[in-house]
């Protein structure tokens, strides 16, 4: 195959919903131009109805929307898909941030905002969100379903917050691999703060917790002193 033969790589596709056209035609222009395929929607029902029958990359989601707000929509979605989701907002408030990540959002952008940081934003968010085609990762009697954000341990369900799940999947990602607390906070949902090397390690040690019932209790995650934390690598056959 030539080069001018290869396929082009696939463009990842982003779904802009926001009733302010200004708003929503200026965000699709500074995406595009990133290289992504951008399609937009003005209400929060066209875009439930948009994502019935399609499948995007990420979202970015107004949360002040007529008919159905982004708040509705990000809990619906998450009922079903992992899809990343940013919400771009005029709601400014601690209490709005937090109840946004606590529906899913993945990052909160805040009105008036710059396009050119919205950007690299998604980029970062994409970049540390699994694929949606990503099979199950199995880990002992873990098992971490990416697709449908769903985590299981012991055949249990097990609920995580947005950032420990950011955690446990970088760490799972690569077992027997340190992670550094600096590395794991670039993988965690950001509101724009400044964050600390402690949020990590209070992240982790909620994992813990929720993993402990599981067959290697405290194992699951291992603390190397002075570095950071991994998965312990695991022998094929190894059911400690």
């Amino acid at each position: 195959m030539t080069v001018s033969d290869s396929p082009e790589p696939r463009r990842a596709t982003v779904l802009v919903v926001e009733d302010d056209a200004k708003t929503a035609d200026l965000v699709a222009l500074y995406l595009t131009h990133a290289g992504y395929r951008v399609s937009t929607e003005r209400s929060g029902r066209q875009a439930l109805e948009r994502l019935e029958g399609e499948t995007f990359d990420l979202l970015v989601l107004d949360i002040m929307l007529p008919g159905v707000s982004g708040l509705q929509i990000a809990q619906q979605v998450r009922t079903t898909a992992s899809t990343p989701i940013i919400f771009l907002t005029a709601r400014t408030m601690e209490e709005d941030r937090l109840q946004g990540f606590s529906m899913g959002a993945d990052d909160y952008v805040t009105k008036p905002f710059s396009p050119r940081e919205l950007v690299a934003r998604v980029e970062a968010v994409l970049r540390r969100s699994p694929p949606v085609e990503s099979a199950p990762v199995r880990y002992a009697d873990l098992v971490l379903d990416h697709a449908r954000r769903d985590l299981r341990v012991a055949d249990v369900p097990v609920d995580l917050t947005p950032s420990e799940y950011a955690v446990l999947a970088a760490l799972l990602a690569r077992p027997g691999l340190v992670f550094s607390r600096a590395e794991l906070l670039t993988r965690l949902p950001t509101d724009g703060g400044h964050q600390l090397d402690r949020t990590v390690d209070v992240h982790v040690s909620s994992i813990r917790k929720k993993l402990a019932h599981g067959e290697l209790g405290a194992g699951y995650i291992e603390t190397v002193f002075g570095v950071g934390y991994r998965m312990p690598q695991r022998r094929t056959g190894d059911r400690r």
